[in-house]
């Protein structure tokens, strides 16, 4: 400290403001870091906290669903159904007149998956029959196209008109498949660089035995991406279905907006016409969704949710920051902390810090001692919270000690008084170094 004086009574007045400025600031720093003259927060050790209280939503032994149960099973023959548009072709009755040199009309389908139809156009009606000339409607539903064919040189063979179509070439072809209208929103980002599916909204129109969850994924961008929830939503019934369940959830607020336990410790019911599908599961716990959950219907709404609330904040040293957490892996304190790029662990012996520079010693990874206290403050039902503290060395050591992270918290990393001290210690001997360096 000798050397120190003779420093600050040698050096100009500017010059000694300044450094005592400097000093000043570094033992402000360590003291405030140190919890005197600021809030501070004592925090529970991690040790003493029941095992329930830590554990978050373990998702490291959690597996994909196998995509077979997102999709519908192709069908042995195409079924016809109501909304189908075949084409029909019979000599001398749907063509021009008797001239049979004129040939029949050839549609050529937008769907590549089609190939060319010829005969004029024949739409199957909602009661699952088609309207056909001088006999009454015949009911083709659920046949295949060989079946409906021989269905309708039956039904004229059999008519009052008694047709001759014995000798007669009856085309029956497929113009265009019925289709199921649904609208899919997806609120997260895309998967790669330049695409985005965040905030669209889509309708399509997926063609029968194609109308299915991984059908309408497939139509909007894939499956949804990291930032996703891992559940899709289905919103089916009408708009009067929707303002029920809102009245009902109005009713349960008002009859418990007092008790802030209510949201905590009552289940609030899903909405009766909302079909989850999990994407992601325990083994032990496999999803119990049925063929019938996957299948789309007109008029149905697919919503993909993002994940914006689940993330977890930071202070203290650390900075003020917003960090999303992992959808697919579980995340402990010393990953989150790695995560908002604060130090983990040490990588020298601490002498050869004694030749660097750290006035002030506020930040964590240019300490001679680097910060290893970290609190993290986490709420609990009825509006409370508890802070855990947590020693972040021997969490590194001791995985047992690693707090798992839950959406909501706040990680605040701080030094401990002993390392306060020692960054304390070393600056100060750093200065009577540096100083009397400056004599000679």
């Amino acid at each position: 400290m000798g050397t120190l004086m003779n420093k600050l009574k040698r050096d100009r007045p500017s010059e000694r403001s300044g450094f005592v400025h400097r000093l000043l600031l570094s033992l402000c720093g360590c003291v405030l870091l140190a919890g005197v003259g600021c809030q501070t927060f004592n925090g529970i050790p991690v040790q003493q906290l029941p095992k329930q209280l830590l554990d978050g939503k373990l998702k490291d032994d959690f597996i994909d669903v196998n995509m077979l149960r997102l999709r519908q099973d192709p069908p042995e023959y195409y079924a016809l159904g109501p909304g189908d548009v075949l084409g029909l072709h019979i000599p001398n009755i749907l063509n021009s007149g008797e001239d049979e040199s004129i040939l029949p009309e050839v549609h050529f389908p937008v769907d590549d998956n089609l190939p060319p139809a010829v005969g004029s156009p024949v739409v199957i009606r909602e009661d699952g029959t088609v309207a056909l000339p001088f006999i009454e409607p015949v009911n083709i539903e659920g046949m295949s196209l060989v079946e409906a064919t021989d269905a309708v040189r039956l039904a004229y063979t059999q008519s009052e008109t008694r047709i001759a179509l014995e000798d007669a070439h009856v085309i029956l072809t497929m113009i265009r498949k019925r289709t199921t209208r649904v609208l899919v929103i997806r609120e997260e980002s895309g998967g790669q660089e330049g695409v985005t599916k965040r905030g669209t909204g889509h309708i399509i129109d997926l063609a029968a035995y194609e109308n299915d969850l991984l059908s309408a994924l497939s139509e909007t961008g894939g499956m949804p991406g990291t930032d996703a929830k891992n559940e899709i939503y289905i919103y089916r019934g009408t708009l009067a279905d929707g303002a029920d369940y809102d009245a009902v959830m109005s009713n349960l607020c008002l009859e418990n907006c007092q008790d802030p336990c209510f949201c905590n410790e009552t289940p609030i019911p899903d909405p009766p016409n909302v079909t989850k599908i999990p994407l992601r599961y325990h083994p032990s716990h496999p999803p119990n969704f049925t063929r019938e959950d996957i299948l789309l219907s007109e008029g149905d709404i697919v919503i993909i949710r993002s994940r914006d609330q689940e993330t977890f904040y930071t202070a203290g040293l650390l900075g003020g920051g917003e960090f999303p957490i992992p959808r697919d892996k579980d995340l402990d304190v010393v990953g989150a902390i790695a995560i908002a790029g604060g130090p983990i662990g040490s990588a020298g012996t601490g002498i050869g810090a004694v030749g660097r520079t750290n006035i002030g010693g506020a930040n964590p990874q240019n300490g001679y001692c680097q910060a290893s206290q970290v609190i993290i403050m986490r709420e609990l039902p009825c509006d409370n919270q508890i802070a855990i503290k947590v020693d972040l060395n021997r969490a590194i050591a001791n995985k047992s000690e690693r707090v798992l992270i839950k959406p909501g918290d706040v990680i605040l990393l701080r030094y401990t008084l002993a390392e306060e001290f020692g960054n304390l210690v070393l600056n100060l001997l750093q200065f009577n170094i540096l100083l009397g360096n400056n004599r000679f």
